[in-house]
């Protein structure tokens, strides 16, 4: 249990049991890839932050755990697809779904995981949640395809790809916030600093993992460095790179984001550092991270409190 998981220790513990039962099915090979997906581990922040939140709220219910269970489900299933479009082969340290059992397994072992997570949002039977959660999935589906369309293309703005990263992955940092306030009964003032401060960690969690295909290492990491420049993805250090770059530097980068070509990484890497690319990208982080802080005001001061403080913290910190 890391420290970021104390405050809610016991309530984490249930979380991590109810998803391995709703893992359940009659298909062998869907608990297989379930499992073998779950087990991995993985930060679970998203989970994490419906606990924290809820109870920082005051809530004393139980379906908090369900609405974690139901978020760590969405995200897992779009973990799934998103290796088999991006055709990853290393998460988490491990071989991918797609890379261990092939292509169609995962892409529909994660439809049963959507589809498990919507029956779960059935059964709590809250109108405002299921409306929440559904917006959510759908958004993410569209920042993914947009993510699609954009890639090994070099003209990219800034601002497109800040989009896309606050629809493919602030979107449920922020859905997980706001379901809890839900429960939690929050006034509007507290459920608009929840979802905000859940947008604001994501984003600041999406552009961290960005530099990090920059200047992480692969072991800490658990996937491969470059795999973005290989799917020609134009991210927030490539942008500002091309920006701020000699004209060769420029056209080093674009044709390499065109091609897909992973080669060009240590010339790449290089020309990252030499225009300060991931500082930038990293700054960028560093505003996300101090936006969500001032959303925690409007929260009464507790150990819940103090913990959500130290989550968006961590999604600048981290290092993996």
């Amino acid at each position: 249990m890391s420290p970021l998981h104390q405050a809610v220790e016991g309530d984490f513990a249930a979380v991590n049991q109810l998803i391995l039962e709703k893992l359940h099915s009659q298909v062998d090979l869907v608990e297989n890839i379930g499992h073998y997906l779950i087990e991995a581990g993985g930060k679970r922040l998203r989970p994490l932050m419906v606990l924290l939140s809820a109870k920082a709220l005051g809530y004393q219910g139980k379906q908090h755990l369900d609405l974690a269970a139901i978020i760590e489900f969405i995200h897992t299933a779009t973990l799934l697809h998103d290796d088999v479009v991006d055709m990853s082969n290393l998460r988490r340290g491990r071989p991918t779904a797609n890379a261990q059992w092939g292509n169609a397994p995962s892409v529909l072992v994660g439809d049963f995981l959507y589809s498990r997570a919507f029956q779960m949002m059935v059964a709590i039977g809250n109108m405002e949640v299921m409306a929440i959660l559904s917006n959510a999935t759908n958004t993410i589906s569209e920042g993914e395809v947009e993510q699609l369309v954009n890639a090994r293309n070099p003209d990219v703005s800034e601002a497109s790809y800040l989009r896309v990263i606050d629809k493919k992955t602030a979107v449920l940092f922020a859905a997980a916030c706001e379901v809890a306030s839900v429960l939690g009964q929050a006034g509007d003032d507290q459920r608009s600093a929840l979802k905000a401060y859940g947008h604001h960690v994501g984003m600041a969690f999406q552009l961290v993992d960005d530099a990090l295909d920059y200047t992480g290492d692969a072991a800490t990491l658990g996937k491969n460095l470059g795999d973005d420049l290989a799917e020609g993805k134009p991210t927030l250090p490539l942008i500002h790179a091309m920006q701020k770059g000699t004209n060769a530097q420029r056209e080093l980068v674009a044709n390499a984001i065109r091609a897909g070509d992973a080669s060009q990484l240590q010339n790449i890497l290089a020309i990252a550092q030499e225009t300060k690319a991931v500082d930038y990208t990293l700054e960028k982080a560093r505003e996300q991270v101090s936006l969500a802080l001032r959303q925690l005001e409007t929260l009464p001061e507790s150990t819940y409190s103090k913990a959500m403080a130290e989550v968006a913290k961590f999604s600048l910190a981290r290092t993996f």
